[in-house]
């Protein structure tokens, strides 16, 4: 159904003359007989009965209207939905526990007016497809790949650094350590179940691994975090590594203990991926509430060849 039409016999029927109409929509008389005409041909009815006062509703007519209202608030909501700062920002996090989660919790409490839809992709080459595509908005990825490798619409910033900490259970060799080397890790079991071939995390662990001497072992089932968890608190020989803003919560007879990892500490480079084109208010606030990285700022780190 036309909604030029339908918003024509609207305003008709509001001003009760043909001419109002016209001054309402800015278009000709001619142009409003031409659009009802058209609409009573489509319905197979009469709408309006001229008079001498002007057009009058027909029965048809006064039957037809609150639906043609309502189709006309269906195409407002619709419009609206896609417009840009009228529908919530899709921001990509990774995962909801680490860091870039917790960077856009804090973005939102500094923005509460922003609506946020959070998704979590499965690698970085989805996520910077659904960017250039417009399925999200923005995403919080180690970007592997050279700026020149990625497609001409894709923008990116690195946005934060994130050190990287030891985690083992109370029995473990290491576990009343103030810190740790990465030299000190070398012939540790370092299990890391959720590596995934292809994905940018694992080739950060893996250039970490090489550049150290660490033995980072991904073998066998990944039963998910808690199950990790537990399995190194029962372990003395048993660790693994995660970011320094990743937030678990584990039973309190676990006794787990984070360790940083310094001289150098290994931080994990999480950039920002949006579009060029992408017009959106929020992401615009948020590329600007994002800190940026600091680099060399007084503390000696290791950072993957690829990070830009």
């Amino acid at each position: 159904m036309d909604l030029a039409g339908v918003r024509t016999f609207a305003a008709v029927a509001a001003t009760g003359r043909f001419q109002d109409a016209a001054l309402e929509l800015a278009v000709t008389q001619q142009a409003v007989s031409k659009r009802i005409a058209a609409l009573e041909k489509e319905l197979g009815v009469r709408l309006f009965a001229r008079t001498t006062r002007g057009a009058q509703l027909t029965v048809d007519g006064r039957a037809f209207l609150p639906h043609a209202r309502e189709l006309l608030r269906a195409a407002e909501r619709a419009v609206a939905s896609v417009q840009p700062g009228r529908r919530a920002l899709r921001v990509d996090v990774i995962a909801r526990r680490i860091a870039p989660a917790q960077l856009l919790r804090e973005f939102h409490r500094t923005h509460p007016r922003a609506e946020l839809d959070v998704v979590t992709l499965s690698d970085a080459d989805e996520a910077i497809e659904a960017v250039r595509t417009g399925a999200v908005d923005a995403s919080f990825r180690a970007v592997v790949a050279p700026p020149d490798r990625l497609p001409d619409s894709i923008r990116t910033v690195r946005v934060l650094d994130e050190p990287h900490m030891l985690l083992t259970g109370p029995g473990h060799a290491l576990a009343d350590a103030a810190a740790v080397t990465p030299a000190e890790l070398a012939g540790q079991r370092i299990w890391m179940p959720g590596l995934v071939e292809g994905a940018e995390w694992t080739a950060y662990y893996d250039e970490l691994a090489a550049d150290f001497g660490l033995s980072i072992d991904a073998i066998g089932p990944n039963f998910g975090t808690e199950a990790l968890l537990e399995a190194i608190a029962d372990s003395t020989g048993l660790t693994t590594l995660l970011g320094e803003g990743t937030r678990l919560v584990w039973p309190t007879d676990y006794d787990l203990r984070r360790i940083p990892v310094r001289g150098p500490s290994p931080v994990y480079p999480h950039s920002l991926i949006w579009h060029a084109d992408n017009p959106h208010p929020a992401l615009t606030a948020l590329r600007e509430f994002l800190p940026g990285v600091e680099r060399g700022a007084g503390r000696e780190v290791w950072v993957p060849s690829w990070a830009v």
